[in-house]
């Protein structure tokens, strides 16, 4: 066989931490906090079912054809209804339809880097996105975090030291820590973007799955130069596997990320599109996500509950709200060599070192509680709490 030659640009690029750690769990019974899935008993089957096939039968000639890249027209004004909450308002010429959002991550990091040029991206950040920054040749910078979100006062010093492209975060529950950029964290990014001219990707997915307290303004809505670009997604609140986000923002930003899809995919399903839009235009969305609700908080006090369990010295992040938290173990504990044992035992997470452009902390670990019954939430926190104080 001949020698394979790759490009420059997937040197050192791995696959998903996550995805390998679902192959450890499928192979036994093992109880997993390792996903970012939502739980498929929110899934609304039947509507779902009784909207595609209805919209197949009235207009299957175009929705089985091919569709414009720009997406499907009448979904836009329910996208923008979905957005109204967070303080966007409709541009013109100012949205994308997209397969899923992280195709919106890959097409804006497409159109803006060059090998070398710098990200700023909180540490730690959601592993996907790494994955296609490493894969365009960014230099990834991190910036410090607290329970507030991204630090602004490291952000600006990174700013004026590297010079970056653009910011990338996740300023509502953030993945992995489960933490909120606080409203004038908010406003202040706004202000140093508009100050330096810098980009700001704002990726949002889990902001709908809030629990505990008010809502917050998106940081577009403070944005007054065009340089947010906003990335929404229904995967979180209706389907997964429809695969159905958008971009949201300047339009000649938009355009040109229309010009990269164009390439990748030439459009979005149709029916995909077509079915979400139908299910808000039909009332359907705003309840839905209101009865999802309880259920996902539930799971989550139920893990915190059993952090009670725990070393003392163990400290971890009390969202109010998305799919996870964010667990530090004492210096100088290996959460990755410890993941083997967790298994054996039967319960698996993420290492959080995965999460960390550069400097991993080896001693923390992702733990989503969307994926498990209460009661399998309590069994596997007992065994992950009984692995900790063994392994002291």
């Amino acid at each position: 066989m001949a020698e394979l030659h790759f490009s420059d640009r997937m040197e050192g690029v791995s696959g998903s931490a996550i995805r390998e750690i679902f192959k450890i769990v499928q192979k036994g019974n093992v109880i997993s906090f390792a996903g970012g899935n939502p739980n498929p008993k929110t899934f609304p089957q039947e509507a779902l079912a009784d909207i595609s096939a209805r919209i197949l039968r009235d207009n299957g000639a175009v929705i089985l054809q091919y569709g414009q890249t720009e997406g499907w027209a009448s979904l836009y004004e329910s996208i923008w209804q979905v957005l109204k909450p967070r303080g966007i308002n409709p541009i013109e010429g100012g949205i994308l339809p997209l397969t899923g959002s992280s195709q919106g991550i890959e097409l804006f990091t497409k159109l803006m880097i060059n090998p070398g040029d710098v990200i700023l991206a909180e540490a730690p950040t959601f592993l996907g996105a790494l994955q296609t920054f490493f894969s365009y040749q960014a230099n990834v910078i991190g910036v410090k975090m607290d329970d507030n979100g991204m630090d602004m006062e490291d952000l600006e010093r990174k700013i004026k030291a590297h010079h970056p492209k653009f910011i990338y975060t996740i300023p509502t529950f953030q993945n992995p820590t489960g933490v909120c950029l606080s409203n004038d964290r908010r406003q202040r990014m706004a202000e140093l973007a508009a100050q330096y001219g810098v980009f700001i990707l704002e990726d949002d997915p889990y902001c709908e799955l809030r629990y505990l307290g008010d809502p917050q303004p998106s940081i577009m809505s403070f944005d007054q130069k065009g340089l947010v670009i906003h990335l929404m997604t229904f995967s979180k609140t209706v389907s997964p596997g429809l695969r159905l986000g958008a971009a949201v923002g300047n339009p000649t930003v938009i355009r040109k990320m229309v010009v990269a899809k164009q390439g990748a995919d030439v459009h979005t399903a149709n029916l995909n599109q077509a079915m979400v839009d139908a299910y808000i235009r039909e009332g359907h969305y705003f309840n839905h996500v209101r009865e999802i609700l309880p259920s996902y908080k539930a799971q989550m006090e139920a893990m915190l509950d059993m952090f009670s369990l725990f070393p003392p010295e163990i400290s971890y992040t009390r969202p109010s709200g998305g799919l996870f938290i964010w667990v530090e173990l004492p210096e100088g504990q290996d959460a990755q060599a410890m993941l083997e044992k967790a298994v054996e035992a039967g319960v698996a997470y993420v290492p959080g070192q995965h999460f960390y452009a550069k400097d991993p902390k080896p001693n923390t670990m992702r733990l989503n509680f969307s994926a498990s019954t209460p009661e399998q939430i309590r069994k596997g926190m007992e065994i992950l709490a009984n692995l900790l104080k063994t392994s002291r």
